[in-house]
């Protein structure tokens, strides 16, 4: 029995070194969302708390697979990640891993996925529930709703189950998956995310969204763009209580002069149940109700210089008392936060192509990567509530490279007075803001000129043919 409390003992310190890593620590907010306890937990209960007492645990891997997904270039790969590991047990005084990457490699792929996404999503949704109520949108938690694709290493596996565009010749392209992300307007982590392949039958971003409406709470209201703007959709979302603020598809038509008119180009109208989709059940479908009264609102885009953008946004918030059309279009214009975090996973944390060889690997990188996201996005909120500040207002790369640089000196043991560092840090990640920039003006051009490498038009194995034939 001792030799096990020992090993727990272990265990839990090896993850409370990973939490307070990420500059949280028990007197500071959100420090509950990152707790030790509540990792080591998750990973307890999918039976995954592997390696105890050894080089290569669950919070040693954990801790190297985050480092991974939040660095790039040279500092990515396997072999730098081993290196930190070296460095981390040499300072615990305890045995160091070969330079060999292959037993780094084995010890991640025994890393749950499950635990990976109920952890990424716990800490989303904890961050959600001690929100300020200042960050919520008229005391709405609002989701952003937008989807994305990223591609993978050319292997077999990876072929199979995510093939690559059939534009491309096989050997050429890269397989290509899609994946469709929920993320919280007032924290910007993500809630949940749904991955599948690019193409076939049930794949399309629609389908992504209907396989993650559980996450998705009573009081919410979905944000989204116009591909998920059908009548199925909007009832789906009514079920759970959620409420719809969305772009109308550009095949419906609009008519102002219809319906019950709350302003100038502010109306009630009604919407009639199509035929029952394929993917619907009968049972399914008898609950739809025939009629669905929705509100449609118009509001125009006006740029100095260039052509007035109208905006046809649907919505169920029908109380034009309580949410007047300036209140809607403010609403959907927030939107486009999504793109800009979508954008911040893929460029800054290097999602837009995963390095992993394997389905498997290639959804616990993806899942990795989001669990790192979600933990920088929760500091920089940490850094908002103390500077009374939004946490969009705080920039994610300033906040990860602050983080960056702190995380093997914390992890090490080499700061005397913790606590006080973590203010520190926090106080000049809420100084790293962004979206103030007056009279900022660039064009959309670059200096650089790329390398004047010819695309590859050819499988690798056949253009190794040709050259040898040429030296020939």
């Amino acid at each position: 029995m001792g030799d096990i409390s020992h090993f727990r003992n272990r265990g839990s310190r090896d993850f409370r070194k990973i939490v307070e890593s990420f500059l949280l620590q028990p007197d500071l907010p959100f420090a509950s969302v990152l707790s030790a306890e509540r990792i080591e937990r998750i990973f307890q209960k999918h039976g995954n708390l592997f390696g105890i007492g050894r080089i290569y645990s669950t919070a040693v891997v954990l801790w190297s697979f985050l480092g991974q997904v939040l660095r790039d270039g040279k500092a990515a790969s396997c072999q730098a990640a081993v290196a930190r590991i070296v460095a981390f047990q040499q300072r615990q005084d305890a045995p160091v891993p070969t330079s060999d990457t292959g037993d780094y490699c084995r010890a991640r792929d025994k890393l749950s996925e499950a635990a990976l996404r109920e952890v990424s999503v716990e800490v989303s949704a904890e961050a959600e529930t001690q929100a300020d109520p200042k960050w919520l949108w008229k005391g709405l938690h609002a989701k952003l709703i937008d989807g994305f694709t990223f591609t993978m290493p050319d292997t077999p596996a990876n072929q199979a189950e995510y093939p690559q565009h059939t534009a491309q010749k096989p050997g050429v392209g890269f397989p290509i998956a899609r994946s469709v992300a929920a993320i919280s307007l007032a924290t910007a982590c993500v809630t949940d995310l749904a991955i599948g392949p690019y193409s076939g039958k049930e794949t399309g971003e629609s389908a992504l969204l209907r396989s993650m409406l559980e996450s998705l709470s009573p009081g919410d209201v979905a944000v989204m763009d116009r591909y998920y703007c059908s009548f199925m959709m909007i009832v789906l979302l009514l079920q759970r209580g959620v409420q719809t603020c969305a772009r109308k598809h550009h095949l419906r038509h609009s008519d102002f002069r219809r319906g019950k008119r709350l302003g100038k180009h502010d109306h009630l109208m009604e919407w009639v149940r199509p035929q029952r989709p394929k993917w619907m059940s009968e049972e399914t479908y008898a609950l739809i109700p025939e009629r669905l009264k929705l509100r449609e609102i118009r509001y125009n885009i006006v740029v100095p210089g260039r052509r007035t953008h109208s905006i046809d946004v649907i919505t169920t918030l029908i109380d034009s008392d309580e949410h007047t059309k300036e209140d809607i279009a403010e609403l959907y214009g927030f939107r486009w936060n999504s793109e800009l975090d979508i954008r911040s996973i893929k460029n800054s944390l290097n999602l837009g192509h995963v390095r992993c060889k394997s389905p498997e690997m290639v959804r616990r990188e993806v899942w990795t990567t989001i669990l790192g996201y979600n933990l920088v996005r929760t500091t920089a909120a940490s850094a908002a509530l103390l500077h009374n500040k939004q946490p969009r207002q705080i920039s994610f790369t300033g906040t990860c490279q602050y983080i960056l640089a702190s995380w093997m000196q914390i992890s090490l043991g080499l700061i005397d007075h913790l606590g006080d560092y973590c203010f520190t840090m926090l106080n000049q990640i809420a100084s790293c803001e962004v979206a103030n920039r007056p009279g900022r003006l660039e064009p959309r051009l670059i200096k650089q000129r790329p390398k004047p490498y010819k695309l590859m038009q050819k499988p690798r194995s056949e253009l190794r043919g040709q050259l040898r034939k040429e030296c020939t």
